[in-house]
């Protein structure tokens, strides 16, 4: 559900309607996502948001926060659309707790750099490294990662096309070309990581995928 009140909070946005939504309404919801630290501040590593109240305790503006189930957490892209759609409204996010959603965030970074979704494990890709570093520019915190790891998996992540993959050894994609070089961008870090030389390719391979539209990797029909 807060997937798809970003896009239709994005859209409304781009095309300056907001004023057509009850935007505090909004955003009292998307706090009632948030999971928050218990009082043993044992789910730490679980902090974040979650997508909706299918697990968590039920929205209800006239009642205070409700008890938290033990397998209660958030999701990586969930809290990128959460913490998206409060910027979008106008929040300051003086209410997110950053120090718990920032260690949370941290116990999804892997070895390899890449992040997963949530704490018991699912994919990881250059997706989530978007998600991680879209929720440490917008908290303007980068204690949320290890930045030299996500920055090696996504130079590794560079194929021979010169397109970027969702991990290193993989097919190029534009999805994860362009996450991969906006998670550096955000960073502060797209030219040291790669040339002029390596970027230009870059475009160059971006550019190859036009065909009336745009497809997402090569030999794909729009």
């Amino acid at each position: 559900r807060l997937t798809i009140a970003f896009f239709a909070l994005s859209g409304l946005d781009m095309l300056d309607s907001l004023d057509v939504v009850n935007k505090d309404d909004i955003i009292e919801w998307i706090y009632s996502l948030q999971v928050l630290p218990t009082e043993d501040r044992s789910n730490l590593n679980r902090c974040g948001f979650r997508g909706s109240s299918y697990l968590g305790m039920p929205f209800n503006p006239s009642k205070g926060p409700g008890i938290s189930h033990p397998y209660d957490s958030g999701h990586i892209a969930m809290t990128y659309t959460g913490l998206s759609c409060l910027v979008i409204l106008g929040d300051d996010l003086s209410r997110v707790n950053k120090d718990a959603l920032l260690e949370g965030l941290r116990a999804l970074q892997l070895e390899d750099g890449s992040f997963c979704a949530v704490l018991e494990g699912s994919e990881n890709d250059m997706r989530f490294v978007y998600c991680a570093s879209c929720i440490c520019y917008m908290l303007d915190n980068w204690s949320g990662m290890d930045t030299k790891k996500a920055i090696d998996y996504i130079r590794r992540s560079m194929s021979y096309d010169n397109g970027l993959a969702q991990g290193a050894g993989l097919e190029s994609h534009g999805g994860s070309t362009f996450c991969g070089i906006a998670s550096l961008y955000l960073m502060g870090k797209l030219e040291e990581v790669f040339s002029e030389k390596e970027l230009d390719r870059i475009r160059r391979w971006c550019i190859m995928r036009q065909q009336n539209g745009y497809h997402g990797r090569p030999n794909k029909p729009v």
